[in-house]
């Protein structure tokens, strides 16, 4: 009872800190090591448990036998002096030790290690995070319910061995974060499957087909469809005749669906335009923010790519070597033409393994949420709109980032002593970062005035994961999509020649759907460029 309580107690609280565990796969990984220390604890626990167990049932078994005998005659057996001694000495000390040894608590080492480590468990808005990243992935990438419930997503080869599914009371879960932010389209789907599941025969652990048929059946209504919101409260109320909200919407549809047929009647027969049976229906996914989701989504895709092939024949792949640098003269890098307006390039096998390792090792236990400079007050802010962990390495912390900001300046041909330090990034759940530009545009004129060296030139982005299925980045304005490739990094100018801001680099990180997204990324600021700006832009705006 003690274990239950306490249990109870630790897991009924949550944390006070925001850990937003969920926007980094990369410190989601502690939590593996986190849970896998927590199981090697409770199995500790279970073997003390069933060690003090089986003493008890020998005990138990030894004095059943001997109780059995003794009270068939218990005068004859007490005649015996050995057996009255040891029943002296039982009842005095050894059901003592039999009691000390019951009243023992032996999950004081499990509850212990628990509780230090609750506190770096992730909270409600983990999971929940977690949940709208499930949403955004079925969005973005146009997949079933079912696929994401039997895990069959695309990328993931079908033996794989981590592929994993979702129980009815997943699925419910997903749909009530839906609910509580009437979000009905999503609930709606997540419903139907949980419905589905259970309907199939699956035993759930904790919902029931009559919560669920609840949801269900008011998300339906509140996305106009009378009909089916009436039908599937009628099934609700097969299951549960005396179910009070049942009953009460049973009647109000009802009401509601013969007056919306009664005014589409009297409207067909004044107009003669409206079939029988057409409804007004607000279904569908809510209303959104950005104006370009349905391109951005497309290029996640892989759809709606604009390069034609008479624009595709003039990309080249050549061996670069900035014009006869002495570091590149006689290994030259690869570098590969990935769009023409704007010229975006790739350079392949730009960074080791070793070096990526090193990026990764010292930016991880520096990963904090990532911010964005809010347009209206500069102040930097997190967002639901980027969905990852970042940290910041300085040249001076490590040889290995100075000598990737120092290939940066060789290739590039700009001067890196006034870009931003190296960001590190690593995506969560669903990672992702929505179009945005990487300038200061004309709206934001103090953009970044603290950093005193103007506008970000140019962008180097370094992939530093293959990414197996999603995790694009994606230039909306262009139609361009480029894929992560490990070990090699994208270039692209943000500016003009001119100084005026490139509206053709507005790009996305798209949500990664299966794998571990890690980037650096080099911004690249105009002060002390102007003389390699003269040589290196051609473009004018």
């Amino acid at each position: 009872m003690r274990l239950v309580l306490i249990l109870s107690l630790l897991f009924s609280s949550s944390t006070m800190a925001r850990h937003d565990f969920y926007t980094s796969i990369g410190q989601m990984t502690d939590l593996l090591f986190t849970e896998k220390d927590l199981v090697t604890s409770l199995k500790d626990y279970i073997r003390a448990e069933e060690g003090k167990l089986e003493q008890v049932k020998k005990w138990a078994d030894k004095l059943n036998g001997l109780s059995n005998m003794a009270t068939l005659d218990p005068e004859g057996f007490l005649g015996h002096p050995v057996n009255a001694f040891q029943l002296m000495k039982r009842l005095n000390t050894e059901w003592g030790e039999l009691e000390n040894l019951v009243l023992t608590d032996m999950s004081d080492g499990f509850i212990s290690n628990l509780t230090i480590q609750r506190q770096y468990f992730p909270n409600d808005d983990d999971q929940n995070g977690a949940a709208r990243a499930l949403m955004r992935l079925q969005d973005t990438y146009k997949l079933d319910t079912n696929v994401l419930s039997t895990g069959q997503l695309p990328g993931l080869s079908s033996a794989a061995s981590f592929k994993s599914t979702l129980t009815a009371d997943d699925c419910y879960d997903l749909g009530k974060v839906a609910y509580s932010e009437a979000d009905y389209y999503h609930t709606e789907l997540w419903m139907s499957q949980a419905l589905r599941q259970l309907d199939q025969g699956e035993e759930p652990a904790s919902v029931d087909a009559i919560t669920v048929l609840d949801y269900l059946s008011y998300s339906i209504y509140q996305q106009g469809e009378l009909e089916r919101a009436l039908d599937y409260t009628k099934r609700l109320l097969k299951l549960d005749q005396a179910h009070q909200r049942a009953n009460g919407n049973l009647k109000y549809f009802e009401y509601q669906l013969a007056k919306q047929k009664k005014a589409e009647e009297s409207e067909k027969q004044e107009s003669g335009q409206r079939d029988k049976g057409e409804t007004e229906t607000t279904k569908g996914r809510p209303a959104d923010y950005l104006p370009e989701r349905k391109k951005y989504e497309q290029l996640c895709r892989g759809e709606g790519i604009k390069m034609t092939p008479r624009r595709q024949s003039r990309l080249f792949c050549r061996y670069f070597d900035n014009n006869r640098h002495p570091k590149y003269v006689i290994g030259p890098v690869k570098e590969e033409d990935e769009w023409d307006q704007p010229r975006i390039l790739r350079y392949h096998d730009i960074v080791s393994e070793q070096e990526m390792d090193k990026v990764k090792e010292l930016a991880k236990p520096r990963l904090r949420r990532a911010t964005i400079s809010n347009p209206v007050t500069g102040v930097l802010e997190t967002a639901h709109y980027r969905i990852s962990k970042s940290a910041w390495l300085a040249a001076y912390e490590h040889p290995v980032v100075d000598k990737i900001n120092q290939r940066i300046e060789d290739i590039t041909g700009l001067d890196v002593t006034t870009a931003e330090e190296l960001q590190v990034a690593n995506y969560g759940v669903g990672g992702q970062y929505e179009p945005h530009f990487d300038f200061g545009r004309k709206d934001e004129p103090d953009a970044f005035k603290e950093l005193g060296t103007g506008n970000r030139i140019a962008t180097w982005l370094l992939y530093m994961s293959d990414v197996p299925s999603g995790g694009s980045t994606v230039f909306t304005d262009v139609g361009a999509a480029v894929r992560p490739k490990k070990g090699s990094a994208v270039f692209w100018y943000n500016l003009y020649a001119s100084g005026e801001g490139d509206y053709r680099t507005r790009h996305a990180a798209c949500p990664v759907l299966v794998g571990n997204k890690w980037v650096s990324n080099k911004w690249i600021h105009e002060r002390g460029q102007e003389f390699r700006r003269r040589c290196n832009l051609t473009e004018t705006a």
